[in-house]
């Protein structure tokens, strides 16, 4: 069992170590919180998981140019960079990490006190806050010209999922394809509307930035007053379109049933929850956003929401190899729901992109 003081002790930390306990799920990357005597600072300590970053080193160097950048805006704005910034704790050998007997990597990062973390957006209230913090994140780091190191390839290239979906579709390892002849003419007839937003991210049209591609309310740390502190959990931070995040964050927020929801009845596109984040979402942002990636911004949402339905179906057919399931059908259940969002969403589209047009309109004047 790993001696998790011990593993603690290879950091950087202020005061003596008290205890280590665990901290959340995790559902990625194990989780621990550092207590030190005599009320000394908590810091989080996370047993980095390598089956999914990769490296884990190149990671760590991402987190802090990020970071490094953000509290330099902090500070200029004449903020605290040590709760509006996350703050990446060096090991002893100046590292960024440690790396166990074992081959396992552990990084350490101060413990933000004093804050408000919500695990739901469940009101056009909470939704407008949760579209300020991405799109302060994001406003933050827009002018970060540093190259980062893509530590997930593939995230959220549709060209790269097609070309998972064309072999498991060849291969049909478990005999599923025929059961599901519905479910694969969703895919493609969609397939070309897809590919051809993602050739305007492939061909620079719209622009590559630093995008967050975790965008859930739960890693957006709000202060005693409900104002926007920081956003942390920036182990996916990568070089893609900002879009991407919108996108994400609106599968999340708008779903108004589980995302494997077996009553579709359920599930649908909270349009007023839509309307509050991109509210919230460009007025931090519209002062850098390219004109092109106004015109996408609605459309990323259903991008988004189609690729998890093509994921979850790619898994399904190939005998549910990536996602823990807690049923045979699980996989499926996830794609039926998600389409369900996604119809939903193709149903209200033009009130969605009318919304960002006219208020991105009114910004701009």
């Amino acid at each position: 069992m790993t001696n998790l003081t011990n593993i603690a002790q290879h950091f950087q930390l202020e005061g003596e170590i008290e205890n280590v306990e665990p901290l959340g799920e995790g559902f990625i990357n194990d989780t621990f919180i550092i207590t030190t005597k005599n009320g000394g600072p908590r810091y989080i300590l996370q047993r980095k998981n390598k089956n999914i970053f990769s490296p884990i080193p190149a990671m760590m160097e991402n987190i802090q140019k990020v970071c490094t950048h953000i509290k330099k805006k902090v500070v200029a704005a004449g903020g605290d960079p040590l709760r509006e910034a996350m703050t990446v704790i060096p090991a002893n050998d100046g590292k960024l990490y440690f790396l166990d007997d074992e081959e396992e990597f552990w990084a350490v990062c101060l413990f933000i006190e004093d804050t408000i973390a919500y695990e739901a957006a469940e009101t056009p209230e909470l939704a407008y806050a949760g579209g300020k913090g991405i799109g302060k994140f994001q406003s933050l780091v827009a002018d970060l010209k540093e190259p980062l190191v893509n530590i997930l390839p593939g995230f959220h290239d549709i060209r790269y999922r097609f070309k998972q979906w064309d072999e498991v579709l060849a291969k049909d390892p478990v005999g599923r394809k025929a059961e599901v002849s519905k479910e694969i003419s969703w895919i493609e007839s969609r397939k070309e509307e897809m590919l051809a937003f993602w050739e305007l991210v492939e061909n620079g049209e719209i622009p590559t930035r630093i995008s967050h591609n975790d965008t859930k309310i739960n890693n957006i740390l709000f202060d005693k007053n409900g104002e926007v502190l920081c956003v942390i959990d920036l182990d996916t931070v990568l070089s893609s379109t900002v879009l991407n995040d919108f996108g994400d964050a609106m599968r999340f927020y708008t779903n108004t049933g589980l995302e494997d929801d077996k009553n579709l009845d359920n599930v649908s596109m909270d349009l007023e929850i839509f309307k509050a984040f991109a509210k919230g979402y460009l007025e931090e942002t519209a002062s850098f956003l390219s004109p092109k990636e106004i015109d996408y911004l609605a459309f990323s949402a259903r991008y988004i929401t189609y690729e998890q339905v093509l994921r979850f179906l790619i898994d399904y057919i190939d005998g549910d190899n990536y996602y823990k399931t807690k049923s045979p059908d699980h996989n499926l259940v996830r794609a039926r729901a998600q389409y369900k969002l996604l119809q939903s969403m193709e149903d209200q589209f033009a009130e969605m992109d009318s919304f960002v047009m006219t208020y991105f309109s009114e910004l701009q004047n």
